[in-house]
Order: structure tokens, then sequence, then C-alpha cells
């Protein structure tokens, strides 16, 4: 009796992560985009496709945070949704020896686009680029938690980069949602 007791408290208490799991998706079909590695085009699709911005995620391989935004928030279809719906999305390896071109239309590889243009040392980093291929925005790590990663989106689709700092931003969404 205790064990079939047991069992069942367990099962109610793994309902949620069960349920969470299935309605994750993959990140590199659902959240980022496909690329051929040309910048220059990817901001002109994206003054097309009326986007807000460029963001790029650079990761690297064994990045146990990266991991960490992959399999948590970036997998969860209303980050995907909302992230595809303002941005175009691309993954840069800050290791990778993979040839691109930047935003300037100069050949580089990923690892000499992230460290000697964005100076991109610790991952995971989220940077926004507007559609001249500008800087406007950068997040250093991982965010605690699905509705930052949204509050962050949130903070450049609409605009807040250009009057505060994403500390201050949060602090403000924390406080509306908490009702004060």
């Amino acid at each position: 009796m205790m064990m079939r007791v047991m069992t069942m408290l367990l099962g109610v208490l793994t309902l949620p992560l069960t349920q969470a799991a299935s309605t994750a998706r993959d990140p590199y079909e659902f959240f980022f985009q496909e690329t051929f590695g040309d910048f220059r085009e990817e901001l002109a699709l994206a003054r097309d496709e009326q986007k807000q911005a460029i963001l790029v995620f650079f990761e690297q391989e064994d990045c146990p945070f990266c991991f960490r935004m992959k399999t948590t928030i970036l997998n969860q279809p209303a980050v995907q949704d909302y992230f595809r719906e303002h941005f175009r999305i691309f993954s840069v390896d800050i290791e990778g020896d993979v040839e691109i071109t930047d935003f300037s239309g100069q050949q580089v590889t990923q690892k000499d686009f992230a460290f000697r243009q964005y100076n991109v040392r610790a991952t995971p980093v989220f940077a926004f680029f507007d559609l001249d291929g500008q800087l406007i925005a950068r997040h250093t790590g991982p965010t605690s938690d699905m509705q930052e990663f949204l509050w962050l989106g949130e903070y450049v689709a609409d605009g807040h980069y250009r009057s505060q700092s994403f500390t201050l931003y949060k602090r403000d969404r924390r406080r509306q949602a908490a009702g004060g």
C-alpha cells in the first residue's frame, strides 16, 4: 500500500515536468533560423520581414549555461513564437572556424566575429543588432527564467534599450507583475 501511495505521489510531482517536456520544441528548428552566414543578407531579409532587430546568440559547445538556456528557455513555444515574430535569430560559435560575412561585408571566422569585433569571451551572450547592423543591446549570461528572457525580448522590440538599462527595465516589470 505504501509503495502504491509513493508511486502515485511521484507521478503527481513529476506531471508538470512531463507536461513541460512534451511542449518543448527543438531550439535549432523553432528558435534559431537557418543562415548561409551572410549577415548583410540577413539584415536585408530582416528589413523585408519588418523585424525589429537581429539577435545573435554567441555560444560555445561545452557551455553549461548555453545548454541550460537551450533546454529550459529557448525550447519553449511561447519564447520561440515571440522572438521569431520580432527578430531574425542566429547562433554563432565563439570557437568556430566557419567563415561568415559580417554586417559590414567582411569575410571573418565565427571566432573572429565574436572575439575581435564584439569582445565576446564568456557565453552565452545575446547580442541584438539594429537593421543597420549596429549593436543596440547585449546581455551576457543566462536569464533566470523564461519570463526574464521574454522581458529581454520586449526590452529590445519595444525600444526600451534607448532610454534605460535592462536591469532597470526588469525591476519595473517585476514591480508591475507584483501589482505595484
